[in-house]
C-alpha cells in the first residue's frame, strides 16, 4: 500500500505519465465520491482531485486550493484512494524517482486502507506476499513521511514482519522509512 500510495502520489507530482496501466478504472464522478471516504471531507472538498485518463495519464479533475492532493491508484484493480499533503507528494516523487528523501514532514490519509505491499523494500512489484517480501497490508490508517519525522520514528516498532494493527515503521532502515497510524 505505501508503495503503491507513494506512486500514485509521484504519479500525481510528475503526471504526465502513469508508471503503470492497469488498475480499477473510475468515472470522475465516481472517483470523487470514492475520494470522499479517503481522507476528512473538508480535506477532499478543496484538494486537487487526479483520475487516470484513457490514455494511462493523470489528468486533473478538480484544481484544488488547500494544498492536499487526492487519487486512487487502483493498483490491484480493487483502488486504493488516499489523499496526501504537499510535503508528503514531494516526498512520494523522491521515492518514486530514487532520489533523496525528502525532510519536511508530511501526511497522509487512506482511510480505506490498502491491498499490502512489501515492508522492508520500497522498490519490490510484487503485488502478493512472497516468501522474502515481508507482505504486510494495512486497515485505515495515516502515514507520516520526511526524515525530519525521523527523530520520531525511533520510538516505534521497526519490525520487518510488522503487526498493521498497531503503529509501526514502513520500509524499516531505508531512506524512505515513515511512520504507518493505524486508525482501528
Amino acid at each position: 500500500m505505501k508503495r503503491r500510495l507513494a506512486l500514485a502520489i509521484a504519479i500525481g507530482i510528475a503526471a504526465p505519465s502513469l508508471a503503470f496501466a492497469h488498475g480499477l478504472v473510475r468515472t470522475d464522478e465516481e472517483l470523487i465520491k470514492v475520494l470522499q471516504t479517503a481522507a476528512p471531507a473538508k480535506i477532499v472538498a478543496n484538494a486537487t482531485i487526479m483520475n487516470t485518463a484513457a490514455d494511462g495519464t493523470m489528468k486533473v479533475i478538480q484544481k484544488g486550493t488547500n494544498g492536499w492532493t487526492c487519487m486512487d491508484p487502483g493498483t490491484h484493480h480493487t483502488g486504493e484512494p488516499m489523499c496526501a499533503d504537499a510535503a508528503a507528494m514531494a516526498w512520494a516523487d523522491a521515492w518514486q524517482n530514487k532520489k533523496p528523501p525528502t525532510a519536511a514532514v508530511g501526511f497522509m490519509y487512506m482511510l480505506n486502507g490498502d491491498s499490502g505491499v512489501s515492508n522492508t523494500d520500497p522498490y519490490d512489484h510484487n503485488t502478493e506476499a512472497t516468501p522474502t517480501n515481508n507482505w504486510i497490508q494495512t486497515g485505515p490508517h495515516v502515514m507520516i513521511v520526511g526524515t525530519d519525522a525521523k527523530t520520531m520514528l525511533e520510538t516505534y516498532p521497526r519490525d520487518a514482519k510488522a503487526d498493521p494493527t498497531v503503529p509501526y515503521v514502513m520500509w524499516p532502515g531505508t531512506p524512505y522509512e515513515h511512520l504507518m497510524l493505524p486508525l482501528k
